[in-house]
């Protein structure tokens, strides 16, 4: 158990990845903690956590001028990502007015929730985004942690389901390899950086330990399912079109289609060991995950 008595902040904590890491630091770290969430519905939902000793407070990144009495009192704080994609530059202002408060409150380090090669040039949509947030980080005069997560194995499940039901996996990856990572590996990741007591600044990639092509995926989505999957590589406009017509907005389909794009280019093929290093455990490999959750995306157990 960590000695150190700093108090820890965890914005979005009533999401997926914030519920995870709060697990994490009430099972790992012994200092105050501090969870934050935009929506006050979800508020008494994490009233339980006030019953283990965690305080909850609201944080609306859209109320900038509540933000730094939300954050007050923590010296080390985890933004996490916002998911306001849909508006073009409202998950930038919302990130740079978060940034804003954490240092009118006097945080000290951050720990932030980025995607790999985010830097100009990526064919990843919302890349800019997060490259403008790393930016501004830099030069917040805080010390910091970026971690580039990169796509979830989550977020396979829907594709997979139409795959098993339909016998074809299309996607517009490509050729290219994705290092898929579970959504806990990457919470547990970036909770073990909250809690750690460096104030080294650090930009590293969170991943999986292997690189998957659309085609292994398939393979491995067969013999798992026992269904016949064969892999159809798609055209980035046809992926666009697909998703729009399931009702997603143009914007967002683009977004969304845009991750397969920079996954054929080869920026989510890199490997690293930042699981292990920070949490001291191995990631969970994507044949384990799709194991796991077999029912998720077959139907049966």
């Amino acid at each position: 158990m960590s000695t150190n008595q700093q108090t820890l902040l965890v914005t979005g904590a009533s999401g997926h990845l914030g519920s995870i890491a709060i697990d994490w630091l009430l099972a790992n770290y012994e200092g105050p903690i501090i969870a934050t969430t935009r929506d006050p519905e979800k508020l008494s939902a994490l009233s339980a956590l006030s019953a283990r000793g965690v305080i909850v407070r609201k944080a609306d990144f859209d109320q900038p001028e509540t933000l730094s009495e939300a954050f007050a009192g923590a010296q080390r704080l985890l933004l996490i990502s916002t998911d306001a994609i849909a508006v073009p530059g409202q998950r930038l202002k919302q990130q740079t007015d978060a940034l804003s408060a954490a240092v009118q409150a006097g945080v000290k380090h951050i720990v932030y929730t980025s995607i790999p090669n985010s830097e100009p040039g990526s064919a990843c949509l919302i890349a800019p985004d997060h490259y403008a947030t790393e930016e501004l980080i830099k030069n917040s005069g805080l010390s910091y942690t970026i971690l580039r997560n990169n796509l979830y194995s989550e977020n396979l499940i829907p594709t997979l389901q139409q795959a098993v039901a339909s016998g074809i996996l299309g996607t517009a990856t490509g050729e290219g390899a994705t290092a898929y990572v579970t959504r806990h590996d990457c919470a547990w990741s970036a909770a073990a950086a909250l809690a750690s007591t460096t104030t080294d600044n650090q930009i590293v990639d969170v991943t999986g330990p292997e690189a998957i092509s659309g085609s292994e995926l398939a393979q491995i989505a067969s013999e798992i399912s026992g269904k016949s999957i064969q892999f159809v590589p798609l055209e980035t406009a046809k992926l666009v079109e697909i998703f729009e017509s399931i009702g997603l907005p143009s914007g967002l389909a683009q977004a969304y289609a845009s991750f397969d794009t920079a996954s054929a280019r080869g920026e989510y093929a890199q490997t690293s060991a930042t699981v292990q290093q920070l949490t001291g455990k191995s990631p969970t490999t994507l044949k384990q995950f799709l194991t796991d959750n077999k029912s998720a995306f077959t139907g049966a157990e």
